[in-house]
């Protein structure tokens, strides 16, 4: 019966090589590639909607572009020459835009430019066969693919074709079609120089633009997205939970950051604004007022008090959401945060695990005493309002639909263990059980995860299924050790409504006090099949205090915390922008990023974001295809091919000596 089965898959195989020729071609090619020195991998983290920040180190690479200018023209070109050439291959557009405001550009400014902007792209595709060549150029290079294909390829030496060469781009110049080719050239280096993208969580929030990283993802040629907590929300708010809906709500109003809903996804929020203004006319907001400024122009006359109406009335309904998800979920563990029921509102005080602490505000006319869970009238008629609009959103569920075609909740990728927040550990360092997975825990835990939460989109509306998924997305966001937000808990009402700072605490679930153990590290590694010299973990979701001494390289070198610190707010405690990554041939490095001034201050001053990079695991020898997940793969394809040559050599397989071959 094997035999059968490996049959019929070699007659397959044989559909595609029909002949012993066109297999033993194909290994030959495939032999070759393993020898080719691994593609470039990328790795950033906690992007926080900073579209500007996060465009830029992705235009950039984290360095690498600027590494090989230095490279080619360390000893032809001057520091300002080499960083004027770097920008003009990150922003080419505005660029010569740019140049072209101050003077007339000229033929020979051009020759000269299109010359080096060759150069840099032959030697960052000189990694790749031609064949995948051809294919970042198809899909980058503006129908100038041909074109471009020729000057790499071409052979400078020789002199007729260096008279080709040249005659190429004269008649480029000459068509008015330079400035064009500039940006194809700029934009296939920009495709080529990284093989392969990981997002290691939390694209969402805080920020004000995460739907044009969204968009700017959907275009990378390889990518991966580990989901973080900030994820999860959006996907459950995208997939009709009212308890998600209503939290992205409160974190974008809470910091005055509409733009991503209104503008970005089309949502209106005038029926939450109409809401608020009638409830909450008369109410005391002044603990209501939003922390940060709008980017856009969402509010123009700046009406904050607006704005605090729409937070009060928001987190109010959130309250008794959570609630509401929590009464469901008895299994999760978090009655400890259902505080409405707790509140005196005579006295103005709330009892929080056996203790009383004064309020700030208890003006809440929707909380009904006697059932503080229970949305008014006004409140459930908004919420089927939001979530419908949500649902509606076909820019929104294209982006979600990316997240979990692309994303997962843990990726093993060319030995590396990749997640955004932790693997829950109990205190004695052991895997946590949850009882909400059947005892779960460890890598079989990560698994149930991944499989409930899509259950929460993708099952069938009504279905309870769908119900018990949509819940899970929340749990994943704030839950009690979940292993994405890594709590034990979350303290959103204490912030909010109370004084004491010993309140707003939210411990960290073990993972965090052991990930400088490197036995606890590799037992991690173990649990997913991966261990030796060159496995790591790579995590994102705290920001490392630089400014404090610590550094993001843990459980000497097997550990490494690439939180990005895009977000602003953390730029205060962190002292830096964050971390990126960069694994290539040569080893891994780290690199350090200065807070990002402005696409118009780079453009202008030829000012890059990178502070400092660390090389902290060095190759002995190039990383080369044959040791990556893809090397293994070929491997297992060569294997198929032999013995795809011996069925046709021992006749098993008649071959087709002059079928075309397909594919």
């Amino acid at each position: 019966m094997i035999a059968d089965k490996e049959t019929k898959y070699m007659q397959e195989l044989a559909k595609t090589y029909p002949n012993r020729s066109s297999a033993l071609s194909e290994i030959i090619n495939l032999s070759a590639i393993l020898n080719l020195p691994k593609g470039t991998e990328h790795f950033m983290s906690d992007l926080h909607g900073e579209h500007d920040a996060f465009s830029h180190i992705r235009r950039n690479a984290s360095g690498v572009i600027r590494g090989k200018v230095d490279a080619l023209f360390k000893n032809t070109l001057t520091g300002t020459e080499r960083a004027e050439l770097s920008t003009l291959i990150y922003y080419p557009e505005e660029k010569l835009t740019m140049i072209s405001q101050d003077s007339e550009i000229e033929g020979d400014w051009y020759k000269i430019t299109l010359g080096r902007l060759v150069e840099v792209c032959r030697f960052v595709s000189s990694k790749y066969t031609r064949s995948k060549v051809r294919k970042h150029l198809a899909r980058t290079a503006l129908g100038y693919d041909y074109i471009i294909d020729e000057l790499l390829n071409n052979d400078y030496d020789a002199v007729n074709k260096g008279h080709y060469y040249d005659n190429i781009l004269n008649t480029i110049i000459s068509v008015g079609a330079a400035g064009k080719f500039v940006v194809a050239v700029c934009s296939a280096i920009k495709s080529m120089i990284i093989d392969h993208l990981h997002i290691v969580g939390d694209i969402f929030d805080r920020g004000a633009r995460a739907d044009l990283i969204m968009e700017q993802l959907m275009k990378e040629n390889s990518i991966d997205i580990q989901w973080g907590n900030h994820d999860v929300l959006w996907m459950g708010a995208a997939a009709g939970s009212r308890v998600c809906i209503a939290t992205v709500l409160n974190n974008s109003i809470t910091y005055k950051n509409l733009d991503v809903i209104e503008i970005g996804y089309g949502i209106s929020l005038r029926p939450l604004s109409l809401f608020a203004n009638d409830v909450y006319a008369e109410s005391d907001i002044s603990n209501y007022m939003p922390k940060g400024n709008s980017t856009g122009d969402i509010f123009i006359n700046d009406d904050d008090r607006l704005v605090a109406r729409m937070h009060k009335a928001i987190s109010i309904i959130q309250f008794k959401l959570e609630g509401q998800t929590i009464l469901r979920n008895p299994h999760y563990g978090m009655e400890g945060r259902m505080l409405l029921d707790k509140i005196d509102f005579e006295k103005g005080t709330v009892v929080i695990e056996g203790k009383v602490y004064p309020l700030k505000d208890v003006d809440f006319p929707t909380v009904d005493p006697d059932n503080p869970y229970k949305l008014t009238k006004g409140e459930y008629e908004l919420m089927t309002y939001l979530k419908n609009a949500f649902m509606r959103s076909e820019k929104l569920q294209s982006h979600i639909r990316f997240l979990f075609e692309k994303g997962e909740i843990y990726t093993v990728f060319n030995k590396n263990l990749l997640f955004h927040g932790s693997i829950p550990l109990n205190d004695d360092k052991s895997f946590m059980e949850f009882s909400i997975a059947d005892g779960k825990s460890g890598r079989e835990f990560m698994d149930f995860c991944d499989r409930t939460a899509r259950k929460g989109y993708f099952a069938r509306e009504g279905s309870e299924s769908k119900q018990k998924g949509k819940d899970f997305l929340w749990f994943l966001w704030c839950g009690k050790d979940s292993p994405l937000s890594a709590r034990k808990k979350t303290t959103t009402f204490e912030r909010l409504l109370i004084d004491d700072p010993k309140t707003w605490e939210e411990p960290k679930n073990a993972y965090y006090t052991c990930w400088n153990d490197e036995s606890v590290v590799q037992k991690i590694l173990e649990e997913f099949s991966l261990g030796g010299e060159h496995s790591h973990i790579i995590n994102g979701h705290i920001p490392v205090k630089y400014k404090k001494g610590e550094t993001p390289i843990k459980a000497n070198g097997k550990l490494i915390l690439i939180d990005g610190g895009f977000c602003h707010a953390y730029q205060k405690t962190t002292g830096i922008a964050g971390y990126t990554l960069i694994y290539n041939a040569d080893g891994m490095r780290i690199s350090a990023h200065e807070p990002f001034r402005g696409v118009e201050n780079a453009i202008k001053s030829n000012t890059d974001i990178l502070s400092e990079t660390v090389v902290f695991e060095k190759a002995s020898d190039k990383i080369r295809v044959r040791d990556t997940d893809t090397g293994e793969g070929i491997r297992e394809k060569i294997s198929d091919l032999m013995s795809l040559v011996e069925c046709y050599e021992t006749g098993l397989i008649k071959e087709r000596i002059y079928a075309r071959r397909r594919g």
